[in-house]
């Protein structure tokens, strides 16, 4: 199987999956071609989340706002599967998740090879030019083989991003909004742990535009409609979210905004003073 995920929209894609069936590979899956444009940090976020739900196979990313600069592309095995793509940090966290799904493994399981593109087509379309042809050779060879594969060698030289880690102790939590997804959902890099055990507590959520103290639900229907809130999401942070409404509009966060998040401030709201 060869998942493909892009930033593209349309019809980019088309090209992709032209280059990829003309080299024989027929069992596609789109992961999606909306990506947050030339996001390789919200493109890790989402990949992380989505890539360990497939069963073993090639991955094909494109974010690549540095398609046509000096930045390498590589491709990056992880367990029984496989990411190709820019070297721009999008594909280190989806590539660790995939590890520890396999075994475990967040580090050792993870190998690095570069990819040789010094003459492709264009200057700005790598992903039909570089990323689908290698996607197509490692799918044909075998995850297993990827080192026998011409043009292809093992580098200690990538971008070895990691998603931000958020602050965190008992009673408060402080971290940035990772991505904000179609729904307005802004999710933050604080572990849904930080709310273990809280569900029903008042909350302090504390951002640029002010302070506001909101419920800790289980899921979004647990308050009145268009109400703000916070949640653990399905990928495992908490989100700062609105009943059918928009969250990153109610708590006027972005992608990269700091947050603060404390118990100890909405208890203190609470007691009277003499």
């Amino acid at each position: 199987m060869l998942t493909l995920a892009s930033d593209f929209g349309s019809p980019y894609p088309a090209a992709m999956k032209g280059v990829l069936r003309s080299r024989g590979v027929t069992d596609l899956v789109d992961v999606t071609h909306d990506l947050p444009q030339g996001d390789p940090r919200a493109a890790a976020f989402w990949l992380r989340f989505v890539l360990p739900e497939f069963p073993p196979g090639v991955h094909l990313v494109v974010v690549d706002p540095g398609v046509g600069t000096d930045r390498a592309a590589v491709c990056v095995r992880a367990g029984d599967h496989a990411l190709v793509g820019p070297d721009n940090g999008c594909l280190l966290p989806p590539a660790r998740a995939l590890a520890a799904a396999d075994d475990g493994d967040t580090d050792g399981g993870i190998e690095v090879f570069a990819v040789d593109d010094d003459d492709p087509r264009s200057s700005t379309f790598h992903g039909r030019d570089v990323f689908a042809p290698t996607a197509a050779r490692v799918h044909e060879a075998g995850v297993d083989a990827i080192e026998s594969l011409e043009g292809l060698s093992r580098t200690d030289e990538y971008d070895d991003y990691a998603l931000p880690e958020a602050w965190v102790e008992a009673e408060t939590a402080a971290g940035e909004v990772l991505v904000v997804d179609d729904f307005g959902n802004a999710i933050t890099n604080v572990p849904g742990s930080f709310l273990d055990g809280r569900v029903g507590e008042t909350i302090a959520v504390e951002t640029a535009a002010g302070t506001r103290e909101v419920p800790v639900v289980e899921t979004f229907a647990d308050v009145d409609k268009h109400d703000p809130l916070v949640t653990v999401g399905s990928h495992g942070f908490v989100e700062c979210d609105a009943n059918q409404g928009r969250g990153d509009e109610a708590f006027d966060l972005a992608p990269g905004r700091a947050v603060t998040l404390s118990f100890e401030e909405a208890i203190a709201a609470t007691v009277p003073t003499a």
